[in-house]
């Protein structure tokens, strides 16, 4: 494992261990995060712990022709029981989803830390949130990175049923529109597996993210 310091460096994403640990330390500088994600990395640890950055393989990812959407959430959309907004409130949507309480979990990986970084890059046009709303309260959304080609999903919250849902297929449907390449999710899990997602090799998630 590598251990990063004041210089603005990572080692090859090969150098990662089993788990896809690659790195321990630095800091979350909006510069580091947008080196880190534009090399295919991202931060991942518990609060009062050192900054672990991971590159895992394999990678969780979503080709937008491999999207699958419900009989019962094309009702739910068709219905437009929300009503869906992009990058208007990114500072209530990532605390929320440091709030939110996940099943077999304790606490959250997101620190206030986290969450002023992240906020920074989001007022530079790095970091993005998709909100969704009922009867104008907010109740659903996410938020990730923006690449230009590539949208590094990072966390999502839902306070009533199916709104986690209605963000992601909202954005997966509007990277398509604008061409976009792929939806990183990163790690797997059931509920994006059974929106489409897959895993793929990390060589293969790196060759699309420097392909141009």
């Amino acid at each position: 494992m590598y251990y990063l310091f004041n210089d603005l460096f990572f080692p090859p994403v090969t150098e990662a261990d089993e788990e896809g640990v690659l790195a321990l330390g630095g800091d979350l500088s909006p510069e580091r995060l947008q080196l880190a994600y534009k090399s295919g990395i991202f931060p991942w640890f518990n609060e009062g712990e050192p900054i672990l950055w991971w590159a895992p393989d394999p990678r969780m990812v979503l080709f937008f022709d491999e999207l699958v959407i419900s009989k019962s959430m094309k009702k739910i959309l068709n219905k437009k029981i929300f009503k869906v907004t992009y990058n208007k409130n990114f500072r209530e949507v990532i605390s929320n989803c440091q709030q939110i309480k996940r099943e077999g979990q304790n606490g959250t990986w997101i620190s206030d830390e986290m969450i002023e970084s992240y906020c920074k890059l989001n007022e530079e046009g790095f970091a993005k949130s998709v909100e969704v709303w009922q009867d104008d309260v907010l109740v659903g959304g996410l938020y990730g990175i923006d690449l230009g080609d590539v949208f590094c999903g990072e966390s999502m919250f839902s306070k009533v049923s199916n709104a986690s849902k209605t963000a992601f297929i909202a954005l997966a449907l509007y990277l398509k529109k604008e061409n976009y390449k792929l939806l990183d999710c990163q790690v797997y899990n059931p509920h994006l597996e059974s929106l489409g997602c897959r895993e793929i090799d990390r060589e293969e998630f790196m060759s699309i993210l420097k392909s141009k």
